[in-house]
């Protein structure tokens, strides 16, 4: 089992910028699909952002130019800096992790979610 944990989110004006992390446990011998999506009530929830296992970024239309992606090579640490904000953004954000890869435990490989951390811009 992979442990998902999101910080840093908040309320701000819009224009202002919010930086949310997420932290998994890490095995060595895995892959990590590390990819951010948010959801607002009565809504699908949508996808923000991804780093996949070899380090390429890809992030929605919605967002592209204002988040940017990034990820601490020693931690595993996901990033998302979010500037620009506007109330549109304001949504609760979620961390996934595909975990997978020949060598990686049986127990560790899957799709894991953290529980999510809420951001909140106003105008």
């Amino acid at each position: 089992q992979v442990q998902v944990a999101e910080r840093g989110g908040g309320s701000v004006r819009a224009g202002g910028s919010l930086r949310l992390s997420c932290g998994a446990s890490k095995y060595l011998t895995c892959n990590y699909d590390m990819s951010w999506f948010r959801q607002v009530p009565g809504k699908e929830r949508e996808f923000v952002s991804i780093i996949d296992r070899r380090g390429n970024i890809r992030y929605s239309d919605s967002v592209k130019g204002r988040f940017s992606a990034s990820q601490d090579s020693a931690s595993g640490t996901q990033y998302l800096q979010m500037n620009s904000l506007v109330p549109e953004d304001t949504a609760m954000y979620y961390c996934k992790v595909e975990v997978s890869g020949v060598g990686c435990p049986r127990r560790a490989v899957g799709i894991f979610w953290g529980q999510g951390t809420q951001v909140t811009v106003s105008s």
